[in-house]
């Protein structure tokens, strides 16, 4: 653990404006996100943003969990601004440590967010913008957004239910095919060419899957599926649209369903999902809801915020207004 303990920068007030009583700021750092990239540029980074956030505490991560436990740690004593610098694996653990099973611990900090990562789906969906001293500078101004979180109920790999809340995308099927894949990988080529080589290894691998869902009280379906995505973000697999008309604010989740479909109508559809052309694919269809449940007699794969936490049945349920969030300030 890494740390810098000096005085603290003003908190926000009702208004998303500084106030003049001071905030209590710590870094919760993933050296190997980007594929060792954060942690290589760190020191750079925690010079900049001495330069231009003020003083701050800093804490570097050694493995799954940390970020989760330093963030709760560091609420529970008193920091009211955690600032997360990697990839939305990071930043998914870093939100889990804001919430216990019920309510945010403390309801007056807030998150933000310098993507440094592999994949950095969220901030494509946010106003957070790229470059760390742009999103330094969106730190300094600390301007305050509250967006909603999903929360999952799932089956872990030893086959026990555990939960876990999401600030982006959960998906089944081959969704988290891919992400197992990639996060065996050294993820070297970036995070675009990664998620893609990804995808069509797995697409070679993949069978369709046939799934039981239900959204709200709506009746029971079942469906034969390439991927389904549970969206609170738009973005997912290095760049994705699957859900453009999500927002992060509206008290819903943007259900994507990718029908089962040939591997050579895959190929043809593939550049659709990156330059926004997914509704007019056939075989796609969608629908919001605040609730989804989904299950599978076959082994079926979760992604969920580009991590691989286990396999369906699954339940899902937006948590509306869970979090506040820094972002870039309105033009």
């Amino acid at each position: 653990m890494y740390g810098i303990k000096i005085p603290h920068l003003p908190p926000y007030n009702h208004s998303g404006e500084a106030d003049l009583n001071y905030r209590k700021t710590i870094f919760v750092v993933n050296p190997h996100a980007g594929n060792g990239a954060t942690g290589k540029e760190w020191p750079r980074i925690s010079k900049m943003a001495g330069e231009l956030i003020g003083p701050f505490e800093a804490c570097l991560t050694g493995g799954p969990g940390d970020a989760t436990r330093i963030t709760r740690d560091h609420l529970l004593r008193g920091v009211d601004r955690v600032i997360c610098v990697g990839g939305d694996g990071t930043l998914n653990e870093v939100v889990n440590g804001f919430l216990d099973e019920k309510a945010p611990l403390r309801k007056d900090a807030v998150l933000g967010f310098l993507p440094n990562g592999t994949g950095c789906d969220f901030s494509r969906t946010m106003p957070i913008p790229a470059g760390m001293e742009a999103s330094l500078n969106t730190i300094r101004e600390d301007h305050i957004h509250t967006i909603d979180l999903g929360l999952i109920h799932y089956l872990n790999h030893e086959g026990r239910t555990c939960a876990r809340y999401f600030h982006n995308i959960a998906s089944f099927g081959l969704g988290g095919e891919v992400v197992d894949r990639v996060n065996r990988t050294s993820k070297s080529c970036g995070p675009f060419l990664t998620f893609i080589w990804g995808t069509l290894v797995s697409l070679f691998a993949y069978g369709k899957k046939r799934v039981r869902i239900r959204l709200d009280d709506g009746e029971e379906q079942t469906v034969d599926v390439l991927n389904i995505a549970i969206a609170n973000g738009r973005y997912h697999g290095g760049g994705m649209l699957v859900a453009p008309d999500a927002v992060t604010d509206d008290g819903l989740f943007h259900v994507t369903v990718i029908g089962a479909m040939s591997l050579p109508l895959v190929f043809w559809h593939l550049p659709k999902l990156y330059l926004g052309g997914i509704k007019r694919i056939r075989q796609v269809s969608m629908m919001t809801a605040k609730r989804v449940i989904a299950s599978s007699e076959q082994r079926v794969l979760l992604d969920v915020d580009g991590e691989q936490p286990g396999t369906l049945p699954a339940e899902l349920s937006i948590i509306p207004g869970a979090l506040k969030m820094i972002m870039k300030k309105p033009a």
